[in-house]
Parts: C-alpha cells; structure tokens; sequence
C-alpha cells in the first residue's frame, strides 16, 4: 500500500489513468540498477527516484571530476574528488528518502556481474565502455532481464530496450543481435576524447527512464526490438527496426567467455582502415563510397566520389546501394555508419559493407592534411 505521504507525492501519477494506484505500487515494488552514475546515469537516477522506484542500485568505480559538471547534473563543485556512487545517494535522498538506495563503488567485471544483476529487475546501462555494456547484455540474457540501453557521441544518442519480454511471452532482441561483436574504443571512440554536448545525455537520460516506468507499470509502447536514434544538432529522429537473431543465447559470453560460435562463423560488422581505403582508392579499385552525414556536413569536406545518402534517407534509398561490390560507409567518427551497416545487413541482407573507422575525421587528420575538419 501507499502511505498519505506517498500518495500526496505521487498524485499526479494517480492522476493518470495508465498508471494509478496499481502502476504507482509496482513502481514502488520494482528493482533498478543503474550501471553508471555519469552523463546518462544522472538525469536516469534523478527520474527513477522521483518516480518512486522501490530500489535502486548505482554501480560506479569512479569520482566526481571537474569536467564532470558539464552534463553529470546531480554533482556540484564541493563533491569533486567524492565517490559518484555514494555522493549520488547522498543527493537523490535529500529527494526522496521513502526508497531504498544501495551505492557500489565498484566497476562491472565478469566476476561480480551476474551477482549485481540477479538482484534487480531491470538494468540500466549508462556506461561509456563496451567491455562494460557487453558484460550487461551477456548476464541480462542468462538471467532473463531486460535492459535499458543508450548511448551518446557528441550530438546524437541512441535509445533502446534489449531481452525484453513482451506481452505475449515473445523475447525482443539483444544488443548483441544488433553488435554482435565488441567493436574496439579506436571504432567508436568515448566523449572523453572527442567531445559531447552537455545536454545530450540529459535527453537520452530521460528517455532511459522512460523506458523503465514504462516496463515497471506496463503501459506504452517499450522500445524493443526499435533502435531509437537521435541528433541535437540537426533536431532529427529516427527509428529502426532490430530482430532477435534465432541463435541470440550462443552469442552470449558469460564470464568473458565466448560459449558459442556465430552459426555462419563470418564477422557480422566488418571494419576498414582510412589507411586500407586510401590503398584500394590509389589501386583504382571498384568501390562505392557511401557517405550517410547530413548535406550540411558533406560541403564542408567529402571524400573525391562519395556518393550522399544522409542516415534519415537509407530506408527510402536502398535501391541506389550495390550488392554487388565493396561498399565503405562513412560518416563524421563511424557512429552512424556502424547503425547504417546494421541496418541494411538485418532488414536488406546487405553482405559487401564496411564501416570507415574513424571516418572523414581520421581520412583528415591521416590521410589528407589539407581537408577542412569540422
């Protein structure tokens, strides 16, 4: 049940036919652990705990820096060089002190994960590394929980909900289904070393939380099986669609073990130097270069005989992409191009394409010196 001050906090909740009296008791009864109290952790804490989420575990090894208060809004200047994880709580129960908290000051390691994940009902990834967001997916798909993925990269963040089970008992996807490999930091490089907007993982944040009321109290439409991609700087969004991948649990590397092999054993997402495309270019080879950043980035540099396709416009444009040879796909840093191979290998069956790593940003600052870099 609810107390009288419960029921005064939460009033605008009641107020809601969707969520009511019984939404607001499974609020109260739900599980969360937040795996990372930094950019996307922050505004994820600070809405899960005005909701009146039960419990909520944070699970962060680091402490509050200076640079940290550009975006990690729950922190001010007098907790610099304090733990995220406690100073978190110390806030959020100056908030609201009728839940319970419980702060890690430990990192996510094959040695702890499946203990931290048992114990919860959802998990929330928040992290900045792939060692970390892999070891979330692995043990939420051996203990059967879903998980709440974003992920940020200077102006655009990317949204969505893996191994949830719907209504009707169906499992949606795993992160792994969408990546099946864990790409490396040079890929797709963290905001430590290029950058991100203040309020970008603010939003993402939000929309994370979002997505958790929304499992906890059953009302909406859960983002499964949709990979939610956003950009600020051009105020786009876009869906698309991710299938379970039938052999979804052999993916899974429990411990940092691989278990199983892919069934066809090839590499789903396949990468190519700026180095290795300065070669084939020089070789005279036949390839398309696909160029999917927005018109507005494509006249400040373009690599000589890209052909445009903005990200928003691949779906409607699939018809002017080859099969039929090399396809190297480039953006800004590889981040959208990595969802732009993703995208037409699941839905097109697309076989030839390969992800530019660092994208015109390395083709500048490796390749040629005299491109303008933005």
């Amino acid at each position: 049940m609810l107390s009288s001050s419960e029921k005064n906090r939460y009033q605008k909740h009641l107020l809601l036919p969707q969520i009511g009296l019984e939404g607001q008791l499974k609020l109260k009864n739900a599980k969360v652990l937040v795996v990372g109290a930094g950019g996307l952790g922050c505004p994820v804490l600070l809405y899960l705990a005005a909701a009146g989420v039960g419990k909520i575990g944070i699970l962060d090894a680091d402490s509050v820096d200076m640079s940290n208060l550009q975006r990690q809004v729950l922190y001010k200047v007098e907790d610099i060089g304090s733990p995220k994880a406690t100073t978190a709580v110390s806030h959020l129960v100056k908030m609201n002190d009728s839940i319970e908290y419980e702060a890690f000051k430990q990192n996510l390691k094959p040695e702890n994960a499946e203990t931290f994940i048992k114990n919860y009902d959802i998990v929330v990834d928040c992290t900045d590394n792939f060692t970390a967001r892999y070891l979330i997916n692995d043990y939420c798909v051996k203990l059967n929980k879903p998980f709440v993925y974003g992920a940020i990269h200077q102006f655009e963040g990317q949204v969505s909900v893996f191994n949830f089970k719907d209504s009707n008992g169906n499992l949606g996807p795993t992160y792994r289904c969408l990546f099946p490999e864990q790409p490396s930091d040079l890929e797709i490089p963290n905001c430590a070393t290029i950058g991100v907007l203040g309020i970008l993982p603010g939003m993402l944040g939000m929309y994370q939380a979002n997505e958790v009321i929304k499992m906890i109290t059953g009302i909406g439409m859960v983002l499964n099986g949709q990979l939610l991609m956003v950009d600020l700087l051009e105020n786009t969004s876009q869906k698309i669609k991710v299938k379970r991948r039938r052999n979804a649990e052999e993916l899974i590397f429990p411990g940092g073990e691989k278990l199983h092999q892919l069934v066809d054993n090839q590499e789903f997402k396949q990468a190519i130097t700026v180095q290795e495309l300065y070669e084939k270019i020089k070789k005279q080879e036949d390839i398309f270069l696909l160029d999917v950043r927005n018109l507005n980035e494509y006249e400040i540099c373009r690599i000589e005989d890209s052909i445009l396709i903005p990200m928003s416009n691949i779906p409607t444009n699939v018809k002017h992409i080859p099969k039929d040879k090399a396809v190297i796909v480039y953006c800004h840093h590889g981040f959208r191009s990595a969802s732009v191979i993703e995208y037409l290998s699941q839905n097109h069956g697309f076989m030839n394409l390969q992800n530019l790593t660092g994208g015109i940003n390395a083709w500048a600052n490796e390749i040629d010196e005299t491109m303008a870099v933005y």
